[in-house]
């Protein structure tokens, strides 16, 4: 390929660029504009106008490429051009779309109006007939791939699992959590705005022991005992200004609950199926909500949000 049709080439894959990153957004927007105010009927309409007139502006895009690209000759091969141009870019187009919507970084506003016309542009190269050319539409199609089906997909999703972190680490005074007792794992905890909540149940399915810890802002300077102590109950608060209350049911079942002061935050433990000392040896193991065990309790979807 000679230089002056190397440059003939070069603006006519171009200008193919430059008509299409015009006109297709607001092809684009005149049908969702159509579609809000008149449904799918009005929107297939303004389509069967609107395509027609993009084909019009491709042919014509395509006439200073009479001489490099053989069906760019004549007006009927034109025209036979710029509707597989359309076609193939408009695939193109649609498949960006997806991958947007999948969340892939597609840049700003002004780089997304852009690419658009670059899969017209890349379905235009493959109709020069020059190796070099079709080579070059060929790896660009294929980073187009391999971005929108692979890394743009794996970089959304690390955005999503970074601004899920950030959105369970806003209150980090709260997140703690105590060493399970024997025989049993955390089921579930529960992220509030001011408080943070875990579950333990036990390892095995025939056993129904059950743990809840409660961190949460105080809502007094110590934990206090209620004002009304309900029949069955008792409730102390000893020197260092933890809270120890027990409810008792029939049938020899206590209810056990202790609160204590963590830093700035309080914590409350309770069961019916653990004895004292273990309860405060779960108090006794609160520590911060390590990376670890967040992710842990992520992947295997134990932990959710409640506002």
């Amino acid at each position: 390929m000679t230089s002056g049709r190397r440059a003939l080439t070069a603006l006519h894959l171009l200008l193919v660029w430059a008509a299409m990153a015009a006109t297709v957004p607001m092809l684009g927007f005149g049908l969702l504009m159509t579609a809000w105010g008149g449904g799918t009927g009005a929107a297939a309409v303004a389509f069967m106008l609107g395509a027609p007139l993009t084909v019009g502006l491709l042919a014509a895009a395509g006439i200073p490429a009479s001489t490099v690209v053989p069906l760019c000759g004549s007006v009927s091969r034109r025209l036979g051009w710029a509707v597989l141009v359309f076609v193939l870019g408009t695939l193109g187009v649609v498949a960006g779309l997806v991958a947007y919507g999948e969340d892939v970084d597609l840049g700003s506003a002004g780089m997304r109006i852009a690419l658009t016309g670059t899969p017209y542009a890349v379905a235009a190269a493959f109709f020069v007939p020059s190796r070099w050319v079709r080579l070059g539409a060929v790896a660009a199609l294929a980073a187009g791939v391999v971005y929108g089906g692979f890394v743009g997909p794996a970089q959304a999703q690390e955005r999503r699992h970074a601004a899920e972190v950030a959105r369970y680490r806003e209150n980090p005074e709260l997140l703690h959590l105590g060493t399970a007792p024997p025989g049993m794992r955390v089921s579930r905890a529960v992220v509030g705005l001011a408080s943070f909540s875990v579950e333990y149940r036990s390892v095995r399915q025939d056993e129904n022991a059950y743990v809840s810890l409660l961190v949460r802002r105080p809502l007094t300077p110590t934990p206090r005992c209620p004002e009304l102590v309900e029949k069955d109950m008792t409730c102390t608060v000893d020197a260092h200004g933890e809270m120890r209350m027990v409810r008792a049911f029939p049938g020899g079942i206590r209810d056990i609950t202790l609160a204590r002061r963590h830093g700035t935050a309080e914590v409350t433990v309770s069961s019916q199926y653990l004895d004292e000392p273990v309860l405060r040896r779960l108090l006794n193991t609160l520590h911060p909500l390590s990376d670890t065990e967040l992710e842990r309790l992520m992947r295997e979807k134990m932990i959710a949000e409640s506002f």
